[in-house]
């Protein structure tokens, strides 16, 4: 946003209104118009030899992507941003620009199953090994590293089972080591945890989710310190994951109501998690804001709040329970994204994934995303899932 005397500094919902705004280039237009086009022109010979024209090429940005890039840099607290087609390749290409054949990188045993993906599939043919630490690892991640380790990839919370990382102490040793941290920072986004303010290197985010808020576009991005930007920017341009600018467009559009949306996901969620750790049928309920959670210590001292998401762990019952409670679901759908206005449902196995760390949960594993529904219409839509549950206990 535009720097003033007047508010030196403006909240996070006036940067979300304002951030990223030229309506005296535009027309007076309040928007960023979806600005399309490939070819760029050049006014002369020199500002082509020198590369001094803000725009060059429609794959290297254009005031749409521009706005978006901007508005995170904001939030993030960070150097600069790029803007990616999807979350999945905001990681890839801030991998990609951190390592070199031979090198190893350390990853959260919780993390998204896509980049665990990345890192054992593609990664490998380039001679990259990837290994997995434990969620909840402290000091002890001194011991894993060694000379070829080049990047420790954090999320927090695990998309599946929430646990929290413990940041500061694991960016702290990373730099004795000169190792880069990257943080999938989507659950709480920037308005509620900033992660390059506690010492990580690049912070990414699946735009698909909190930052879109419609469920109708996929984006990611990419937001570093000072140090790493110009490594992110080069790999972001050699690869070239251009986002659309009708996309950007959108993107924006969610990112301007992100602060009130999360405001109410926040409370949605807190309410409808306390309530379900009343039910005689949940064994447990994975949310770092709530004070049975085991990492809560760490959600009050780095997080300023809490996102839409959270998972339960189900009384043991066979497969034919979990279809009876989420088949018939009114008003939960049943898919893999999150961050919409609509409430989701997933059912998960953490335990065909995780390879560092043992899942010792008997009971079956249900991810929840609490939209903006009335909250008393989501309770009753998932106490008559939970009853249909029940009926299989005797049987499992």
């Amino acid at each position: 946003m535009k720097k003033t005397t007047i508010l030196p500094n403006p909240s996070m919902n006036t940067r979300l209104s304002h951030t990223g705004r030229r309506p005296d280039e535009q027309h007076g237009l309040v928007n960023t118009p979806v600005t399309r086009g490939s070819t760029i022109l050049f006014k002369n010979l020199k500002s082509l030899d020198n590369h001094s024209q803000t725009f060059s090429y429609g794959r290297m940005g254009n005031p749409s992507t521009r706005t978006v890039e901007e508005i995170v840099t904001e939030l993030e607290n960070a150097h600069g941003t790029v803007l990616t087609p999807s979350g999945l390749s905001a990681i890839s290409t801030a991998i990609l620009s951190c390592i070199k054949s031979g090198d190893e990188i350390l990853i959260s045993d919780s993390a998204y199953e896509p980049t665990r993906k990345l890192c054992d599939g593609l990664l490998t043919k380039f001679g990259v090994v990837t290994k997995y630490y434990d969620p909840r690892i402290g000091t002890e991640i001194e011991e894993i590293i060694n000379e070829k380790t080049s990047v420790i990839f954090l999320e927090s919370p695990g998309s599946l089972t929430f646990e929290l990382q413990d940041l500061p102490l694991i960016t702290k040793i990373a730099k004795k080591h000169n190792i880069t941290t990257i943080v999938d920072n989507s659950w709480a986004t920037p308005l509620y945890y900033r992660p390059l303010d506690l010492g990580a290197d690049i912070v990414i985010h699946a735009g698909t989710k909190m930052f879109v808020g419609h469920s109708d576009v996929m984006s990611g991005t990419i937001s570093t310190n000072e140090k790493l930007w110009e490594s992110v920017k080069k790999a972001h341009y050699l690869t070239g994951v251009c986002a659309s600018p009708d996309d950007a467009f959108l993107i924006a559009r969610g990112l301007r109501t992100l602060a009130i949306r999360m405001e109410t996901h926040q409370k949605n969620a807190l309410e409808l998690a306390s309530w379900l750790e009343k039910q005689d049928i949940v064994e447990k309920v994975l949310h770092p804001a709530l004070p049975s959670h085991p990492d809560h210590t760490i959600f009050r001292r780095d997080f300023s709040g809490s996102g839409s998401l959270f998972s339960i762990i189900l009384k043991p019952a066979p497969r034919e329970a979990i279809a009876a409670l989420v088949d018939d679901l009114e008003l939960f759908g049943m898919g893999y994204s999150w961050g919409g206005y609509e409430s989701l449902v997933l059912p998960a196995k953490p335990e065909n994934i995780r390879t560092a760390t043992v899942w010792k949960e008997k009971g079956n594993l249900l991810r929840i995303h609490v939209g903006l529904e009335g909250i008393a219409d989501l309770k009753a839509d998932l106490m008559a899932g939970l009853n249909r549950y029940s009926q299989f206990l005797e049987i499992k």
